[in-house]
């Protein structure tokens, strides 16, 4: 049986909050949330740049970059790995000048191999300060999880981000985000509306359609693998009226497939006219592991998809705090005690019994959480989620990343979607 090795900081910036900024189980290292400050002293001079000239030296989200990618290479190889092993980035921004600087950074790090990468605009990360907020995923190395590259057609990245589009590790295929991007620049006009007409179609089914057509299916083929054998989504959607109709797109794709899905209302993407990306990991046709959906007596509406079971992972959808009434926990209350952040414990407390109970049925705990990333309409909730890990696991470090997205959840009141990778051995 594996142990989880964590590594953590008991005060994060002098609180009460404990962070584990990496878990490794077995081969597999996660680390989560990281952005670019020192987790004692703050924002330092390094990012921040001289008092009195911060304008001297490198631009500032440069700096930021510089700083969260060597402080993750220096984690990495305390576990006796390195960047050129990683398998999965997922980079969240307040603002898409952020970008280019950080690609900047990511390259000089990373040299000629870049992980299958998803990028998003979001509102805020964790730190007010913060252009950049990165995840990762990576391997120690070894010939069973050697990375092989896949290339298909069709399947790119842009030239600025230049990361791998697959990646087939072990038994697993990891997807880079995709868009409806067309051959040169913008949509593919297969993905879009055509300007001369009022009813040919909408946007979101359309952009998700070609998605899952020309992109998912193209890549986990070249990679070996296809729809059936997906294991977990992550989907970023502009608006949230547009859930609705991607949910019925990709129900009728999926609705026989076991597949985690977590759907995240999201600010922005690198694409002009983009409102979808969705990322994916699937098993190989030859994969010794299999997967296997775990029911819990939770309420329906809690997820949008099932919670699967793959080897040493489990792997709930993302985690609404919906109630059995079809409410939000805590809704009527909350309100009225945002000094208490009382939305985000009452909801947190909540997705914590949801994913408790869904770890139980898996024969594992919550407290073997490798991954935990809490998306929220407002940033003051995370104190109310703190609080419900305390009051569940006292002083146990929580692996999280806490990013806050437009104001629009998808129900009333709702303050909180938590994604969570927790181990099973």
């Amino acid at each position: 049986m594996a142990t989880l090795e964590v590594k953590q900081t008991e005060h994060l910036l002098g609180t009460g909050v404990p962070y584990a900024f990496a878990v490794k189980t077995g081969p597999w290292i996660f680390l989560t949330g990281h952005e670019a400050f020192d987790f004692d002293a703050g924002v330092t001079e390094a990012v921040a740049g001289p008092t009195g000239f911060p304008l001297f030296g490198r631009p500032r989200w440069r700096r930021e970059g510089d700083f969260i990618l060597q402080r993750i290479q220096r984690i990495l190889q305390e576990f006796g790995s390195d960047l050129s092993h990683g398998v999965r980035l997922d980079q969240y921004y307040p603002t898409p000048a952020a970008v280019d600087p950080y690609h900047l950074a990511r390259r000089a790090a990373f040299g000629d191999y870049i992980p299958p990468s998803t990028s998003v605009v979001m509102e805020r990360c964790f730190g007010a300060e913060s252009g950049i907020s990165t995840s990762l995923i990576a391997t120690v190395p070894s010939p069973e999880y050697e990375i092989h590259k896949v290339y298909p057609e069709d399947v790119t990245a842009s030239a600025s981000s230049g990361f791998v589009p697959a990646i087939i590790c072990n038994d697993f295929v990891f997807v880079a985000g995709q868009m409806a991007s067309g051959r040169e620049h913008g949509l593919d006009p297969r993905a879009h509306v055509p300007e001369h007409t009022l009813w040919g179609g909408t946007e979101i089914r359309k952009q998700t359609e070609f998605i899952i057509q020309e992109r998912l299916k193209p890549a986990l083929e070249a990679a070996g693998s296809s729809l059936a054998r997906s294991v977990k989504a992550q989907v970023y959607i502009r608006n949230v009226e547009n859930f609705p109709d991607f949910v019925d797109v990709w129900s009728q794709h999926f609705r026989n497939i076991p597949c985690a899905l977590t759907v995240v209302p999201t600010k922005g993407f690198a694409m002009v006219g983009g409102i979808i990306e969705i990322n994916l990991i699937a098993l190989t046709h030859d994969a010794n592991r299999e997967k296997e959906v775990v029911s819990a007596d939770i309420p329906e509406m809690a997820a949008y998809g099932p919670c699967v079971k793959v080897g040493e992972f489990l792997l709930p959808s993302g985690l609404m705090a919906i109630g059995r009434d079809g409410h939000v926990a805590g809704k009527a209350i909350s309100p009225g005690f945002s000094g208490l952040s009382h939305g985000g414990y009452t909801q947190a407390a909540a997705i914590h019994d949801y994913a408790e109970a869904l770890c139980m049925a898996a024969g594992t705990s919550l407290s073997k959480v490798l991954r935990a990333q809490y998306f929220v309409s407002d940033p003051t909730a995370f104190p109310g989620i703190a609080m419900a890990w305390a009051s569940r696991f006292g002083p146990q470090p929580l692996p999280f990343a806490c990013i806050q997205t437009p104001p629009e959840m998808p129900a009333p009141g709702m303050t909180l979607i938590a994604d969570f990778w927790i181990s099973t051995f």
